[in-house]
């Protein structure tokens, strides 16, 4: 699943493309895609601009004149493309944007589990769990003080915690096995018996593993890809996830890959000490 760096990545590059552009009418080839009725979300689309496109943890935020605001989860797979008007689409094309400007805006998706949901501008937190997200991970928002607090009332383990959505948004299973890696803390350890030191330099890693991430377009592991159809770059700069059997990078000793809350988690037996 596409985490905050990729879909910022899309983001920004959504915001290249079709900011100012104008709905001329939508075509949808998978109806479960959108929440809406469809009839009524196609309608009251038709003949509105982009105005721009938000983010908030894993969701992107259309925003269209005429006070709307359409909700758009990637989940595993999705990805948006622009093309030329006209073009023939492929199988996994599920819902397609036509503009005035003779380009179609793609919603394409192998396994068909993304949706959009069309609300009026200001309502967003009643999509889904929109309304439930913790802070971003950025330095302006998540901070020592707020993670020492959640941390203190969980015994649950580390790792899980940090893919909870409700305490802060858009970290997933690549970066939560990074940062653990980075500060030195194994996956299982129960948040509640986390030092002071340790959460200060998991905060820092946070920050910086997002921020990093961000800035080499997301990472590139299945199938995600930019909106101008590119890989990512940071799959480059990964230290631990997907590289279990080979030698971690500080002490050497092989990289294991365990199942920690459902979830295929990457760690270093020896830096990371339960």
């Amino acid at each position: 699943m596409p985490e905050l760096p990729e879909v910022e990545t899309v983001r920004r590059g959504l915001n290249r493309l079709v900011k100012g552009a104008t709905i001329a009418s939508i075509d949808v080839y998978w109806p479960k895609i959108i929440n809406n009725d469809l009839d009524s979300f196609k309608t009251r689309l038709a003949g509105q601009t982009i105005e721009r496109i938000d983010r908030r943890g894993k969701y992107l935020l259309f925003r269209f004149t005429g006070g709307l605001t359409m909700v758009s989860h990637l989940r595993m797979e999705g990805k948006y493309n622009v093309v030329p008007a006209n073009t023939s689409r492929t199988k996994h094309t599920h819902v397609v944007f036509h503009l005035t400007d003779d380009r179609d805006l793609w919603y394409n998706d192998t396994r068909k589990f993304g949706r959009m949901t069309l609300v009026p501008t200001g309502e967003e937190s009643t999509v889904g769990g929109l309304n439930k997200l913790g802070p971003e991970p950025v330095a302006d928002q998540l901070t020592v003080a707020y993670m020492t607090a959640i941390f203190a009332k969980s015994k649950k383990m580390i790792k899980p915690l940090l893919l909870d959505q409700s305490k802060i948004a858009g970290i997933g299973n690549i970066y939560a096995d990074e940062v653990l890696w980075m500060s030195k803390i194994h996956p299982m350890r129960p948040a509640n018996l986390l030092t002071a030191d340790e959460i200060a330099t998991l905060h820092q890693n946070i920050i910086d593993e997002i921020a990093m991430a961000i800035k080499g377009h997301g990472t590139t592991v299945h199938s995600f890809s930019t909106a101008f159809g590119e890989a990512g770059q940071f799959q480059n700069q990964l230290h631990v996830y997907g590289r279990e059997g080979e030698p971690c990078e500080r002490c050497g000793t092989l990289i294991e890959k365990i199942k920690v809350a459902q979830r295929g988690t990457h760690f270093c037996p020896h830096e990371q000490r339960l």
